[in-house]
C-alpha cells in the first residue's frame, strides 16, 4: 500500500466530515469517534447527495437528500440494495493516511 498524507486529524470535527479532492473524485472522510476515521465515496448512489454534509452517528452517514444510511466500516446502505466506495485509512502522528493504492483502482465520484 502507498499510503498518501490527507491531512490533520483535528481538521475533521468529531461526528462529522472533510471532503478531500483526489485523483479518483471527491473523497469524504467521517470522523466518528476521537480517534475513529472512515473514507468514502462522497456521493450517495440514490440522489447524488454529498454525504460528507449528512449527519455522522455511530459508524453510519445518513445522507443530507433523501436519508439513506450507509455504514462508513462496509459501504453498504442500511435497508437498501445499494453501496458506496470505502477506502482504507490509517492514522499516525496525528495525520490520517489514506491508501493510495486503493484510490487508483476505484472511482470515487
Amino acid at each position: 500500500m502507498a499510503w498518501l498524507d490527507i491531512g490533520a486529524l483535528e481538521d475533521v470535527p468529531l461526528r462529522g466530515a472533510r471532503l478531500v479532492r483526489t485523483r479518483a473524485g471527491c473523497i469524504a472522510v467521517f470522523r466518528t469517534a476521537e480517534a475513529e476515521v472512515f473514507a468514502a465515496s462522497n456521493t450517495c448512489p440514490h440522489k447524488g447527495g454529498p454525504l460528507s454534509e449528512g449527519i455522522v452517528h455511530g459508524t453510519r452517514v445518513t445522507c443530507p437528500l433523501h436519508n439513506w444510511v450507509f455504514d462508513l466500516e462496509t459501504g453498504a446502505a442500511v435497508g437498501e440494495d445499494a453501496r458506496i466506495a470505502t477506502y482504507p485509512v490509517r492514522l499516525e502522528a496525528g495525520r490520517i493516511l489514506i491508501d493510495g493504492t486503493a484510490l487508483s483502482q476505484r472511482s470515487a465520484a
